[in-house]
């Protein structure tokens, strides 16, 4: 609308814009009044609201078409009264700018374009586009503006909604750390858009891209060139998606892997148009599967062939020396004393030293001879292709080319090892077994050369022999390693559980849960026959990981059935010792959803004591994570109470001696009485194993130890027995005749 502070004349709205027509009126007057008929109905029927406004100092607001009542929600009197409603009805925020802009039409004669929000009476919004024209006589004179005002609130919003896709979008596609990229499907390779992300991916600009329709294939890695064009290619001939891995060299030479996925997009006519494609970066995936490849089959310590590898390898070798009517060697190693280096200087001190070691066994061998890091401070190194039928070697070549190696290494390692500023000597002890001559396959020159190494071992530091038949003992020891690794590998555990009881009333309120090895040849191993070797041997920690998990197992299935039991497990001193347990036990118990404070865990009092100021820093980290912990076998070993007052422990175990016979042995009774009374002051509760008679739960009860268990109560039973136990007779393990 032009904006014009004069009213109008009331006799120009008289009648609309054409004047009253007098009587007797000619038949011109008479087609005028068709006319302005004609006229009313065109500009009150419009889809839009016209206005017409005089251009003089007294020719305002002629016109307006009914509409505007609908359109801005004033009647066409209050329009025709005068600028101010339609000024009223104007945004605030949309007011100055559109008032300016009327002020300069009039000024300057020219077109009236502008575009707005206005607020109709009930509140509501509606955009509005205002188009006016001065219309001119035949003499060039100004008669009147005319206007047009349109409804664009619809058109706005859609306008607003395509602008916020498109930022949305281009947000994504800019930002993802991806390449998109749109080609012609066509011979000619055109790209015609490449996200900006080709740069810093790249080194290369989006217009060297599109402007380069042969960049793409240039760039390929002469290695992947030929399969990767040929995959684009039938992916666009074909119409049909496309995925495929490549490398890219980018402008600095490196070398980036990428995933590219892409669409054929058809045109009109239905035939291939466009492809439109996504290049995901996929360098650093690329790099971990080749890390992870690598692994598989290499110590991650050292950088040596793994045990798997070995295994692998030797089996070729004896192979090719039966085909060959070769030979070859098995050699064992073991370093002596390796323990005292873990303990007195740490896990990672030792890692530097098996690193150093294993290249001076490098130094002390041929390229051809195979070295694998067995695990721990366990070496294997194989002679393969060892021609006994030389004049050299005669028939015994086999073991002179073996004690040559064993000699060298015994030389290699004359000189100290140095870590962390510290000196150390180093020797190792050496089995070796030969090919034909002690065993035909690939198993038995193992078992033959851990046999050999064992008896060395035995011999003193630093000394290596040839296998001998005599070497029994040591082949039954290792017969048990052999099946400790497989059980391992099999996860061939099973867990029993020792009911916890509460002494008050005899309810169970939960168990510890006990490892068992089911023997091949029959019978259960117990623990104390097997953990000490698992611990030697470096397979503890796998044990312990696989306890956790399957109590995380138990305790849901238990949960299922209505058993709500707390359970406790013991971490052997090796894992406490070593690495991080309190990191491995978090993982496992979060894998297995398990709740943290139904789980106890227990270490024994001389672990606990063998190196404080350790154990103390790991059992507060146990107690972060919302774990019970408990003093297993305590009172037989010597505790210092200064250290234990520390100790973030909730429970003392009181060992099984103490509690033999202790309602009428005086001694063992005072010092139960006194282990129950230091718990108490130190805020700690007692726990009594080994209970085996009623009397012995009665004088554990009366003198306040609330918890225990024992062979009186139950055996360590397999889980489905403990789900039986609680079916038929709930949580109370003492029948109501015994209690009383």
């Amino acid at each position: 609308m032009i904006r014009n502070d004069e009213r109008p004349d009331p006799h120009l709205i008289e009648g609309g814009f054409f004047a009253p027509i007098p009587s007797g009126a000619s038949d011109d007057a008479a087609r005028l009044v068709d006319l302005e008929a004609r006229y009313r109905g065109l500009i009150d029927r419009l889809p839009a609201v016209v206005y017409i406004d005089g251009v003089g100092e007294h020719d305002r607001m002629v016109d307006v078409g009914e509409g505007v009542e609908e359109l801005l929600g004033i009647t066409r009197e209050e329009w025709l009264a005068g600028f101010q409603a339609w000024e009223r009805v104007i945004h605030p925020d949309d007011l100055e700018r559109v008032i300016a802009e009327s002020d300069r039409a009039v000024a300057l004669g020219v077109s009236f374009r502008t575009q707005y929000r206005a607020v109709r009476p009930d509140g509501s919004i509606v955009w509005v586009s205002e188009d006016s024209v001065l219309i001119h006589d035949d003499h060039g004179e100004p008669l009147y503006w005319l206007g047009l005002m349109l409804d664009v609130t619809e058109l706005v919003a859609a306008r607003s909604g395509l602008r916020a896709a498109r930022e949305q979008y281009g947000a994504l596609v800019e930002q993802i750390p991806a390449i998109v990229y749109v080609d012609i499907a066509d011979e000619s390779w055109t790209t015609t858009y490449v996200s900006p992300q080709i740069r810093s991916i790249l080194g290369v600009t989006p217009e060297a891209y599109q402007g380069e329709s042969d960049l793409w294939g240039r760039m390929l890695h002469p290695d992947d060139r030929e399969r990767a064009i040929a995959a684009y290619e039938r992916g666009r001939d074909a119409g049909q998606p496309f995925s495929m891995e490549y490398r890219l060299i980018a402008a600095d030479g490196r070398v980036v892997w990428f995933q590219d996925s892409a669409l054929v997009l058809p045109g009109p006519d239905g035939a291939p148009a466009f492809i439109q494609g996504v290049m995901l970066d996929i360098t650093e995936r690329k790099r971990a599967e080749d890390r992870l490849a690598y692994l598989a089959y290499h110590d991650h310590v050292t950088d040596l062939a793994n045990k798997a590898k070995f295994d692998e390898l030797l089996d070729l070798a004896v192979t090719r020396a039966r085909r060959a009517g070769a030979g070859l060697a098995v050699l064992a190693l073991d370093v002596d004393n390796f323990k005292l280096v873990n303990d007195s200087l740490g896990h990672e001190a030792g890692d530097r030293l098996i690193v150093q070691l294993a290249a001076r066994l490098e130094d002390a061998t041929r390229d051809t001879d195979l070295i694998a890091r067995q695990g721990g401070d366990e070496f294997l190194i194989l002679l393969a292709d060892v021609d006994t039928a030389s004049p050299v070697l005669d028939a015994d070549g086999v073991r002179i080319a073996a004690e040559a190696v064993a000699e060298r290494i015994r030389d290699a390692l004359t000189a100290p090892f140095v870590v962390d500023d510290t000196e150390l000597f180093v020797t190792v002890s050496i089995g070796i077994t030969q090919f034909p001559r002690d065993a035909d396959d690939a198993g038995d020159l193992l078992r033959n050369a851990d046999a050999a190494m064992f008896r060395a071992k035995s011999l003193g530091p630093g000394v290596w022999t040839f296998h001998e038949p005599e070497d029994a003992d040591a082949r039954a020891r290792l017969s048990l390693s052999t099946r400790l690794r497989r059980a391992v590998e099999d996860r061939a555990w099973r867990l029993h559980y020792q009911p916890l009881v509460d002494l008050h009333d005899g309810s169970m309120f939960g168990v510890e849960a006990l490892i068992r090895w089911p023997d091949p040849s029959g019978g259960l191993v117990q623990p104390g026959e097997f953990i000490p070797l698992a611990e030697e041997m470096g397979l503890i920690d796998a044990i312990g990981d696989w306890v956790v998990e399957e109590i995380g197992r138990q305790d849901a299935a238990w949960r299922a059935e209505g058993l709500d039991l707390e359970i406790g497990f013991n971490l052997s001193p090796r894992q406490l010792r070593h690495g991080d347990p309190v990191t491995r036990i978090a993982q496992a118990i979060t894998s297995a959803d398990v709740d943290p404070e139904r789980i106890t865990v227990e270490v024994t009092e001389s672990t606990a004591m063998d190196d404080p100021d350790r154990i103390i820093e790991l059992l507060r980290r146990f107690k972060d994570l919302g774990v019970q912990l408990a003093i297993d076998d305590f009172g037989t070993g010597y505790s210092s109470l200064a250290r234990l007052r520390y100790m973030p422990v909730d429970v003392l175990k009181i060992d099984r001696t103490f509690i033999r016979e202790v309602d009428h042995d005086r001694q063992s009774a005072s010092m139960v009485s006194a282990i129950i009374a230091l718990a108490n002051n130190l805020g700690m509760v007692t726990l009594a194993e080994g209970i085996e008679t009623e009397e012995e739960w009665r004088f554990l009860a009366d003198r306040g130890c609330p918890f225990g268990q024992g062979y009186f109560f139950s055996r360590p039973i397999p889980a489905e027995e403990i789900t039986a136990m609680y079916r038929r007779r709930g949580l109370r393990l003492v029948e109501t005749e015994r209690a009383s």
